[in-house]
């Protein structure tokens, strides 16, 4: 099928990276895409091959608008321009058009996702959108998660790719890799991973705010810094592989860490009405069950709740790591229980077709 991905990208990344592995995802499947952005410049580092199957366009109020495609995906919210809305509402056979929303682990997620919404003024009057929440059970859209990926995680070579990327860690050495946000309390994790276990860790900085908040600054004994390049999907992908604990943020590099299947704490995108507490308390909820299923509740649930409501900014707890042996265990079933879903878009293209024989 022919696809359009309209996204806008906000801030931080997270939309582009989204949209992009869709994308990329459809388009390893056999489906055509073209990917609509206002700001494809990450994507220069992001993806800087490209993908065959996919046509970046960048999306400007004077860009020249195509006929629409077999299915319409506006990412997130973002609003396809109204003369493409108007010539999809003009077709014989309308477009499949969805909505595809933010992951969140709360339970609106299951009661909203595939619900319609019919249009019934503007330029899209008489289409229905459709609304695919991505989520965590099977009553949601799922995650994204490519065909393969667990068996290239598995044949994964962990030292040649270190040492490709310029990363020696020392004998014992734990590696941490660090991508936040600016309200991060960086300088307690130094105290925490250099007081956790008494070993020695290498913080592996992301490019952007965790290089900015560890600028200058004087590291306890036993920890020492690397900062890293922008990295490809697929090397982020890989540096989250190759570290003992990642801490990541937003939607994108936090799914990816719940399938490098490693110790993780998350730092959800901070929300000025507080909201974002709900969606961290969701998912932390989620995650007890997956620690209580490999007995780890006690070591594992209570500290590590503590730290990524402490890390969020959510209480000021300190920063104290969990048992590592159990953290990492908890985290493998997690990952195994979610393995066991079908996947995002393969959940999508099962909606596209229904909608599709239904003539909606």
């Amino acid at each position: 099928m022919r696809w359009d991905i309209f996204c806008r990208v906000i801030d931080n990344f997270g939309d582009i990276g989204v949209a992009w592995r869709l994308s990329r995802d459809l388009s390893a499947r056999g489906h055509a895409v073209r990917l609509w952005l206002d700001d494809p410049a990450a994507l220069t580092w992001m993806a800087p091959g490209g993908a065959a199957g996919v046509e970046v366009r960048h999306w400007t109020p004077s860009a020249p608008l195509p006929v629409p495609g077999d299915v319409v995906i506006e990412a997130f919210g973002c609003e396809p321009p109204a003369a493409f809305v108007a010539a999809m509402a003009g077709l014989p056979q309308p477009p499949v058009w969805i909505n595809l929303e933010y992951l969140s682990a709360e339970s609106y997620v299951e009661r909203s996702h595939g619900l319609p919404s019919p249009q019934l003024a503007g330029p899209g009057r008489g289409l229905t959108k459709w609304f695919f929440y991505p989520g965590f059970s099977d009553r949601t859209g799922g995650l994204l998660r490519e065909p393969g990926l667990l068996a290239e995680r598995a044949a994964f070579d962990r030292a040649a790719w270190l040492a490709a990327h310029g990363v020696a860690p020392s004998p014992g050495e734990r590696l941490v890799s660090l991508f936040c946000y600016d309200s991060a309390p960086v300088h307690s994790l130094f105290e925490a991973l250099a007081a956790a276990q008494g070993a020695p860790a290498l913080l592996l900085l992301s490019p952007g705010a965790a290089q900015a908040l560890a600028q200058g600054a004087v590291l306890p004994p036993g920890l020492r810094t690397l900062a890293l390049p922008w990295l490809t999907q697929p090397d982020h992908d890989r540096l989250l592989w190759a570290c003992d604990l990642n801490f990541v943020r937003g939607e994108d590099s936090f799914v990816r860490a719940i399938w490098a299947g490693k110790p993780f704490v998350w730092q959800i995108y901070p929300q000025h009405d507080g909201a974002h507490a709900a969606k961290l308390d969701a998912f932390l909820a989620l995650f007890t069950r997956a620690a209580t299923s490999v007995d780890a509740s006690t070591a594992v649930v209570t500290p590590l709740i503590r730290l990524m409501r402490a890390w969020n900014r959510l209480e000021t707890a300190p920063l104290l790591l969990p048992e590592a042996s159990l953290w990492q265990r908890a985290c493998a079933a997690w990952r195994d229980e979610l393995t066991a879903r079908t996947d995002l878009t393969t959940r999508l293209l099962g909606l596209v077709a229904e909608k599709q024989l239904a003539g909606c």
